[in-house]
């Protein structure tokens, strides 16, 4: 009897594993975390409305935000709390140690964050200074990260070209400062004295707005060779945000392919694993009984 009750406990913690931690799934995202995407979203949305005057000054809406905002974060809780009772399905996670290990992990104190602050708000009562706290969920971009493929490959792509990417920073902050100091001395010491340009600090504001193709307009040079260098700026803003632009994209599709070609081949060795245990030896289709859907 002690057997079949853990044999079914077990399971339970099985089916759990598989339907809230994204990576025991070979392809496709579970109907569980689906929902915590699409309630990650809406949060986003009533977060918006929340800051709408005309919304909050009607009590019907008002009741409607304290609602929805105690429904997520009862959700968000249950979801940690389940996600830290069968993380131990994981060998590196098993055990006490194991548990406290995953608890620390980058995702774990995400999903914390996700709720506690907005715990915090509710318990500490409505209208006090700790709603300030709710710019925290926020956090609940990185729940999203975890099973929106993109993100994952964003901040791969980022940490593949890390080196081209700072090297073109370091030029684009060499530029800016170069072109601060320029103007200063052209447009705020020499020149119409122009109190925009009175100080490399405040050169530095129309450098990065001229160099980024920004442009804003507030601040410009108004000598012949003041514009004329600011010519020459503005020619060179487009390479600086050309650099890093093409230096991103490359990583992002040699990235990309090399996740496609790891996905194929594993979703092949599979496919050849199951033929080699059917009596025919035929990979069944998608649909039919064995195939990895089922």
């Amino acid at each position: 009897m002690v057997v079949q009750q853990l044999m079914v406990q077990q399971g339970l913690r099985y089916r759990l594993y598989k339907e809230i931690v994204p990576e025991a799934r070979l392809r496709g995202i579970s109907p569980t975390n689906l929902f915590v995407v699409a309630l990650v979203l809406l949060s986003f949305l009533f977060l918006a409305l929340e800051t709408e005057p005309t919304l909050n000054a009607q009590a019907e809406w008002r009741q409607v935000f304290r609602a929805f905002n105690i429904f997520v974060v009862a959700a968000f809780a249950v979801e940690y709390v389940l996600r830290v009772f069968v993380a131990g399905l994981n060998p590196a996670y098993s055990g006490v140690v194991g548990r406290f290990r995953y608890m620390t992990r980058f995702y774990a104190i995400a999903d914390l964050l996700a709720f506690l602050p907005e715990l915090v708000v509710m318990l500490a009562g409505w209208g006090v200074p700790l709603v300030a706290l709710r710019v925290l969920r926020l956090f609940r971009l990185i729940k999203l990260a975890r099973f929106v493929p993109a993100f994952d490959i964003f901040g791969a792509a980022v940490k593949r070209a890390r080196t081209q990417l700072f090297t073109a920073l370091a030029m684009a902050m060499v530029l800016v400062y170069v072109s601060a100091v320029a103007l200063y001395f052209i447009e705020g010491v020499g020149g119409e004295h122009q109190e925009s340009f009175a100080s490399i600090p405040r050169a530095i504001w129309w450098a990065i707005a001229t160099l980024t193709t920004v442009g804003y307009g507030d601040v410009y040079p108004i000598t012949p060779l003041g514009r004329m260098f600011a010519s020459v700026i503005a020619i060179a803003g487009i390479g600086v945000v050309a650099l890093p632009a093409g230096v991103f994209a490359s990583a992002f599709s040699d990235e990309l392919r090399e996740r496609q070609d790891v996905k194929e081949k594993a979703e092949a060795h599979v496919y050849s694993a199951q033929a080699e245990r059917s009596p025919e030896g035929e990979v069944p289709l998608p649909g039919e009984p064995g195939d990895l859907d089922n």
